[in-house]
C-alpha cells in the first residue's frame, strides 16, 4: 500500500507501534540505522508490535544513502517535518508512496529536508506544541493517504 520510513529511530516501543500500524495497513516499514537502542530484536518490539511483527514486511538499511540506492528520492517521497508550511492533507498521495519520519528527539536532518523541500509536509498543531509522538504522526499521515486512495484498497478491508 504505502512505505513508512523511520530515519534513525530512538525508541523501540515506537518502532513496534509503527510496525503494528504498518501491518494493519499492509504498508512496508523501512528502518534507517543507526538506531538509538541497538538492534531490532523480538524483545525490543514485542510489547508494542505484538505478534504482528513477524508478519510485517520490514527492511533495514545501514544509512540513508543505502536506502536511496534502492529507493531513489523522487516526487513520491514525503518528509514529515515541522519546518515547512505545506500541510499533510494538502499533498496528493498515491499507492507505494514513501512517508519519512525522523528521530523522536530531532526530526529529520536539515540536509535531507534540503534535498527534497518540495516533498516536505507538516501536521498542524496549536498551543505552541513542539511535536507529536512519532507513532501518532505516522498514523495521521498514513490514514490520510488511505483516505485519499480508499477506493483502490477497499477490497483489502472487507
Amino acid at each position: 500500500m504505502f512505505n513508512i520510513v523511520l530515519h534513525e529511530p530512538r525508541i523501540p516501543g515506537n518502532v513496534g507501534t509503527i510496525g503494528r500500524l504498518a501491518f494493519a495497513l499492509n504498508c512496508k516499514l523501512h528502518l534507517i540505522k543507526p538506531y538509538g537502542f541497538g538492534e531490532i530484536t523480538e524483545k525490543e518490539v514485542r510489547r508494542a508490535g505484538l505478534d504482528y511483527w513477524f508478519d510485517l514486511e520490514v527492511y533495514e538499511y545501514e544509512n540513508i544513502e543505502a536506502f536511496w540506492a534502492k529507493h531513489p528520492l523522487n516526487e513520491r517521497h514525503f518528509l514529515a517535518t515541522t519546518k515547512t508550511d505545506k500541510l499533510y492533507f494538502e499533498a496528493e498521495y498515491q499507492a507505494d508512496d514513501y512517508f519519512y519520519f525522523g528521530r523522536e528527539d530531532a526530526g529529520l536532518p536539515e540536509d535531507i529536508l534540503n534535498k527534497h523541500k518540495e516533498g516536505c509536509i507538516t501536521i498542524p498543531m496549536t498551543n505552541n506544541a513542539r511535536s507529536l509522538n512519532i507513532a501518532n504522526s505516522v498514523s495521521i499521515v498514513a490514514y490520510e493517504a488511505l483516505k485519499q486512495n480508499f477506493g483502490q484498497f477497499k477490497k483489502d478491508f472487507s
